[in-house]
């Protein structure tokens, strides 16, 4: 226990010399948004995610074999968007792939953009939410969080990549001590679960009340305070902006 506390307070207010940084509270603030934006997908959007793509694949079974509810359509969209954004993540960390502050810069720049026109879409339909802006909403969520997914990947912070907790839950457990592991990481890994399952809690208590806009407003609030942050803390060059490890 006294591990994990001390991880997790770690990963919440690196120390200096830190080879990660600043950056793991930051993926922890886009962890955050991860929950806060699927639960929008799920609950207002036709139950279909715009970040958790496993979910979608999956989704995309039930809907072919004819469940009621789902929308291959839907999915596949929400699936292509995300790929384009991953493709469009991948771009701007081969640009900035020498300077880690660089490259999340950047890339919650373009993903503010994106979460903005969702906002904007949103607060128009005035909580009418037809045909069109459904599809808008999948396919500009989708791409920011692909885009996302992509930047996270190639930051390379272990146990953080903002989406992907069924990994994170096994290693915590496979890694811990009654699992004959070195129990590398464990408030790290913890921390993360909790900021989706935080994010999913912050955007359903909206959602229940037929609120569409405050939790992308507050996506996009998050996405761009960590811009700005990281714009300010990037400026240097300390081992964490090249270390990856």
């Amino acid at each position: 226990m006294r591990r994990l506390l001390a991880d997790a307070a770690r990963t919440l207010v690196p120390r200096g010399g830190d080879p990660q940084g600043p950056l793991p509270p930051l993926m922890l603030t886009l962890t955050l948004v991860t929950g806060m934006v699927d639960a929008v997908s799920f609950l207002a959007l036709g139950h279909v995610f715009v970040a958790n793509m496993t979910g979608n694949v999956i989704f995309l079974g039930f809907a072919l074999a004819g469940a009621e509810d789902l929308s291959a359509l839907a999915t596949v969209v929400a699936m292509a968007s995300f790929l384009t954004g991953a493709v469009a993540g991948g771009r701007v960390a081969a640009r900035h792939s020498t300077h880690r502050g660089r490259l999340l810069r950047a890339a919650t720049a373009v993903e503010s953009v994106l979460v903005a026109v969702a906002v904007v879409v949103a607060a128009v339909a005035d909580g009418d939410v037809t045909t069109g802006v459904r599809y808008t909403l999948i396919v500009f969520l989708a791409l920011a969080m692909g885009l996302q997914n992509a930047a996270a990947l190639r930051l390379g912070v272990p146990d953080m990549t903002t989406t992907v907790m069924t990994r994170t839950l096994a290693g915590l457990a496979a890694d811990s001590t009654a699992g004959g592991g070195e129990a590398a990481h464990p408030g790290r890994r913890l921390l993360s679960v909790l900021a989706v399952l935080l994010g999913a809690l912050i955007g359903a208590a909206f959602l229940v009340h037929d609120h569409l806009v405050p939790p992308l407003a507050l996506a996009l609030a998050l996405l761009t305070a960590t811009s700005v942050t990281i714009h300010r803390l990037s400026a240097t060059e300390a081992p964490w902006v090249h270390t990856q490890c």
